[in-house]
């Protein structure tokens, strides 16, 4: 088979750069303004395409709206995936996938304010995605095989599956960015104090190994 000329692999870059910049200011609009309130229009008129030429790739608002959550899951799924940790200690292994969702949240609000969102429109977008569905169950079945080491040495309680500790890992996390203004007015304190941050940091790990072990 020939390879692609220099020409028509310029082309399929161009269209790389333009899916990839429609995205990212996709990913803007919609945590900004949310699904409802979200422009095609405004889209397009900050990113160096068009209306229809966004319609072209991804179909329509819904389309472009589910793409955006795609790759939003992609991205932390893929970093889960990367992350080794059948070499560590059971213990160590589960703080370091709490910490690697931890990390990725604080850094991604975005992230936190789609799945919010999708959250409002009760998961109706996220059902209609062929790919996200599957997305969850490599994250899944690595946990797994860190609590079934754990529990093998004697160590981890045997009624919890990698589902409930995927659960507390993730409400802590969302938690402190989707609830961060409200706790701010009613308590007085910035959740994301980067003076806290290594605190709470530590008590994610420190709450789930207390309760695996307990």
């Amino acid at each position: 088979m020939a390879a692609p000329s220099s020409s028509e692999a310029e082309r399929q870059r161009d269209k790389d750069r333009t899916r990839a910049d429609i995205l990212d200011v996709a990913t803007k609009e919609f945590a900004d303004k949310g699904y409802t309130g979200a422009r095609v229009d405004e889209i397009a008129e900050r990113t160096s395409t068009t209306k229809r030429m966004i319609y072209y790739y991804f179909g329509g608002k819904e389309q472009l709206y589910i793409a955006v959550l795609e790759r939003a899951y992609s991205a932390i799924r893929a970093l889960e995936a990367e992350l080794d940790v059948e070499h560590l200690e059971p213990e160590d292994a589960i703080r370091k996938l709490a910490e690697l969702t931890f990390d990725h949240h604080e850094a991604n609000p975005d992230f936190i304010r789609l799945v919010s969102i999708e959250n409002i429109h009760r998961a109706e977008h996220i059902a209609r995605s062929e790919i996200l569905a599957g997305l969850a169950n490599p994250a899944l079945d690595g946990l797994s095989r860190v609590l079934d080491r754990g529990r093998e040495a004697g160590r981890f309680r045997a009624d919890v599956d990698a589902l409930d500790i995927h659960q507390v890992i993730s409400s802590f996390c969302v938690f402190r960015l989707a609830n961060r203004h409200t706790f701010a007015a009613i308590f007085k304190r910035d959740m994301l104090d980067p003076h806290r941050r290594e605190h709470h940091r530590r008590m994610l790990g420190d709450l789930l190994i207390n309760y695996l072990t307990a």
